[in-house]
């Protein structure tokens, strides 16, 4: 594979001409999904959400590829529909050149409201590959907790207090959730891990059927942490097990990146302002369930 400072300056369908907020991840996930698809002819449908909002400000636009946006819940049933159109165009020879079929959804659009939506698309068996830019909570409509937001944090609609500790939910395994659906492929991927992040994209776009990626895209306005320190933020995240990194191909899982020294959660937690009202107690707790969660996938893959 080619080098990060070579893949950057291919010619990516997200520009840097985009009004994402300073130190957030979200355009660095599309910008690697984009590498992994350099020379191909894409169309990405985009839910509503940052990404969305932030990219397409009327009258500009950050993509230089085909582009669709539809509402909130229903990114994943508008590119399965792209496809399908595009499947019955190529077999009457309407369209000569191939196609590949990217959607991009917050964890707001893809955990929640989106779900019914990517459910059914990966169930049917579009070729198609789904990306959720998991921030951890509803970032765009005022940082409201979502199914992906971790315990204990502190968001506008779970706000931490005297007697509710911020949220009392463990957040959802929604990539464990899309291999029950028996896809050909599914992974978590994070930007402070570039080449894992390419491979398995690459991955992803060549699989004939639909995949899965779950990316972790750091929020600086939600997690509360210094513009300069987004893929910092997901390098502590992968390195305490709370964001492992792995791989699921035909069923078969596979853990693609293994930490050398395994560190605290508290490392993780400790850099973030949602979380600064945890207690000892509270972070025993979360390291807890996180150990019992990486046991548990050290066993799905073979490696206990």
């Amino acid at each position: 594979m080619a080098t990060l400072r070579e893949l950057a300056k291919e010619d990516l369908f997200l520009s840097s001409g985009h009004r994402m907020c300073a130190g957030c991840v979200a355009p660095v996930v599309v910008r690697m999904m984009s590498m992994a698809a350099r020379g191909r002819n894409v169309v990405v449908g985009n839910a509503t959400g940052c990404l969305e909002v932030a990219t397409t400000i009327y009258p500009y636009t950050a993509w230089k590829c085909s582009w669709i946006h539809n509402a909130f819940e229903n990114a994943a049933a508008t590119i399965s529909g792209v496809e399908a159109a595009y499947k019955a165009l190529k077999r009457k020879g309407k369209v000569e050149d191939d196609y590949k079929f990217i959607a991009f959804g917050g964890d707001g659009g893809t955990y929640d409201i989106g779900l019914q939506s990517l459910s059914g698309a990966m169930e049917r068996g579009h070729d198609i590959v789904y990306v959720c830019y998991d921030n951890g909570a509803y970032m765009n409509t005022g940082i409201q907790r979502s199914g992906a937001t971790p315990k204990f944090a502190d968001t506008t609609t779970s706000p931490a207090g005297k007697v509710v500790p911020g949220k009392t939910q463990w957040r959802k395994d929604l990539t464990a959730i899309m291999v029950a659906h028996n896809i050909p492929y599914a992974a978590q991927v994070a930007p402070s891990h570039w080449r894992d992040f390419v491979t398995k994209a690459e991955k992803a776009i060549d699989v004939d059927g639909p995949a899965f990626i779950n990316a972790l895209a750091p929020c600086p306005r939600g997690w509360r942490y210094d513009t300069a320190d987004g893929i910092e933020m997901c390098r502590l995240a992968v390195d305490t097990c709370i964001w492992p990194l792995y791989e699921v191909e035909n069923g078969v899982w596979k853990l693609t990146y293994k930490p050398k020294e395994k560190r605290p959660v508290a490392d993780f937690l400790k850099a973030q302002g949602r979380f600064r009202h945890l207690t000892d107690d509270m972070i025993q707790e979360f390291q807890e369930q996180v150990d019992r969660d990486w046991e548990a996938l050290l066993k799905r893959c073979g490696e206990a």
